[in-house]
């Protein structure tokens, strides 16, 4: 009988997925504990972890436990931690004063861990003002509650220079205004803190999944954020707007949320030469985390799938709330 190789029963890509050791030697992708960065709250005021309800197994820390989870990135061997800070009620106000307030939770918590951990873990902090301001928005309001880009950059330029002198090894420009990464370059580099790097949150949409974040922060959104974040519908819009970020000096560009936007990933991982990063929010954590309390899904096999996803369309660093388990699971050689 003649067999032909090019096609079946010559040509069987079945041979390549018969036992777990041969999917493991051809897999095409993998994850690894430093391409993992662990997003963290710390609340101020609180002496024990806060449980958020809409995201099981997330806590807001109080600085000590912030601290602890801190050395167990680094005994995972996580890259990264992003830090969240949760000012008290009180001290919020129109133009998030709390930002840059040296004493104000997030500068303490970046110095809590940079004092616990050193330069073991790259710490990140959000540089944006809806945690800080009492109306919720990423910035500063004009007269008739519209937010007023270039007001907004000042305090972002502030911000920058408060978390640098507090720590930070990168700051992360999450707020979608224009501009905003030339002018928190300029800020660093004129403080003298030319190797404090930027990670751009470049292509950041305005998804329906960010719900459970609201609770992690704090937050006290009016409206919504619209006429900021990108519309879920542009794909060419991302494009534009990392042009204008690397143009601008961003070291590191992100993609936010991460599932819902695989094709924008894939295309602005395609497009750079620089570290890109994606964030697996909070709304794509709770629906994996509900399904699995409910029975419906394999919860395990779930992270790493989406994990999994998120590498093979192109990021080299993975924002998730999972991060620590994983990495602790990779290193057990599950």
């Amino acid at each position: 009988m003649s067999i032909s190789y090019g096609s079946f029963p010559g040509t069987r890509p079945r041979r390549l997925r018969t036992t777990p050791a041969m999917r493991r030697m051809v897999a095409e992708t993998r994850l690894h504990p430093a391409e993992l960065i662990l997003p963290a709250f710390v609340r101020e005021g609180v002496t024990e972890p806060v449980p958020l309800q809409s995201m099981p197994g997330v806590v807001q820390h109080s600085r000590d436990t912030l601290r602890k989870a801190a050395a167990e990135a680094v005994a995972a061997g996580l890259g990264g931690i992003m830090l969240f800070g949760v000012p008290e009620e009180s001290k919020k106000d129109a133009v998030g004063t709390p930002g840059t307030d040296p004493d104000g939770i997030l500068q303490v918590a970046i110095r809590d861990v940079r004092a616990e951990v050193g330069d073991d873990l790259v710490i990140m902090s959000d540089l944006c003002l809806d945690e800080h301001t009492d109306h919720g928005h990423c910035g500063v309001l004009d007269a008739e509650g519209r937010i007023d880009n270039d007001a907004t950059l000042e305090r972002y330029a502030e911000m920058a220079r408060a978390q640098a002198d507090a720590g930070v090894h990168t700051v992360g420009p999450s707020g979608m205004m224009d501009g905003q990464v030339g002018v928190v370059r300029e800020a660093l580099d004129g403080a003298g803190y030319q190797d404090v790097s930027i990670l751009a949150y470049t292509a950041k949409y305005a998804s329906a999944f960010y719900g459970p974040f609201r609770e992690a922060v704090g937050s006290s959104l009016k409206g919504d954020r619209k006429t900021y974040q990108q519309d879920p519908a542009n794909a060419r819009e991302s494009l534009r707007e990392l042009e204008l970020d690397l143009a601008e000096g961003a070291d590191m560009v992100m993609v936010k949320p991460a599932l819902p936007y695989l094709d924008i990933l894939s295309r602005i991982a395609d497009a750079v030469d620089v570290p890109v990063a994606a964030y697996q929010i909070s709304g794509e954590y709770a629906m994996v985390e509900a399904a699995a309390a409910n029975g419906w899904i394999d919860r395990d096999r779930a992270i790493m799938e989406t994990l999994t996803s998120v590498r093979r369309a192109g990021a080299g660093m993975i924002l998730t709330y999972w991060a620590t388990e994983v990495a602790q699971r990779l290193n057990r050689g599950e």
